[in-house]
């Protein structure tokens, strides 16, 4: 069981294949974090596959899971987006865009034969993609006067986080990344010193 700081998804880019009465059903699950990414795949693989028939789609975002969409380009009502989508989430994967491009073979396949093609294509990229265990961080930063410099270098080191940038200018400037599970440990140790201040900037 995975803790509540941690998420599946997938290494890099894998692809799959199923047929059926003619069709084929070309498949990529491709690692992304951002709608953004997502776009710029889909377009890359829109022009690859320019005279497919259908290129069908599901997305999950974030370690939370609660970004996503399905999409049956132009395929009847639920018959692609959502069988692509149900294999994400039966792989329990986040951070992932999966598109199956179809290539029609003159034989129609009906709803339950569609449902089940963009499904198995979907599980096709899955199997032959390296799933892997990422750490939800949150980054902060931490302002504080030179005289404070000792006890936050210890509380950084002690709590094993990983220093992203330092700015010693007129006052000291220190972000760090720390697993959420170890925040609240963190933050109480900073809030007992006086004369600093700490901010939340973003979760990675």
């Amino acid at each position: 069981m995975l803790f509540d700081d941690q998420y599946r998804t997938i290494e890099k880019t894998a692809e799959g294949l199923f047929r059926d009465k003619g069709s084929r059903f070309i498949s990529y699950a491709i690692p992304v974090t951002t709608e953004t990414e997502v776009k710029d795949k889909l377009e890359i693989l829109r022009k690859k596959y320019h005279d497919a028939t259908h290129h069908c789609y599901a997305f999950v975002l974030g370690s939370e899971k609660s970004a996503w969409r399905a999409n049956d380009d132009g395929e009847p009502s639920g018959t692609a987006g959502r069988p692509i989508y149900g294999a994400i989430q039966s792989a329990d994967l986040t951070n992932i865009l999966i598109v199956v491009i179809r290539y029609y073979g003159g034989v129609k396949l009906g709803v339950p034969g569609l449902i089940n093609a963009y499904r198995t294509a979907a599980k096709e990229a899955i199997s032959a993609a390296t799933v892997i265990t990422r750490t939800v961080s949150e980054i902060y930063r931490v302002e504080y006067p030179y005289e404070l410099m000792n006890e936050v270098m210890k509380i950084l080191k002690d709590e094993g986080t990983t220093v992203i940038s330092t700015d010693f200018g007129m006052t000291c400037v220190v972000e760090f990344a720390i697993r959420r599970n170890e925040v609240n440990r963190v933050l109480v140790r900073f809030e007992r010193q006086n004369g600093l201040s700490i901010n939340h900037l973003k979760t990675i």
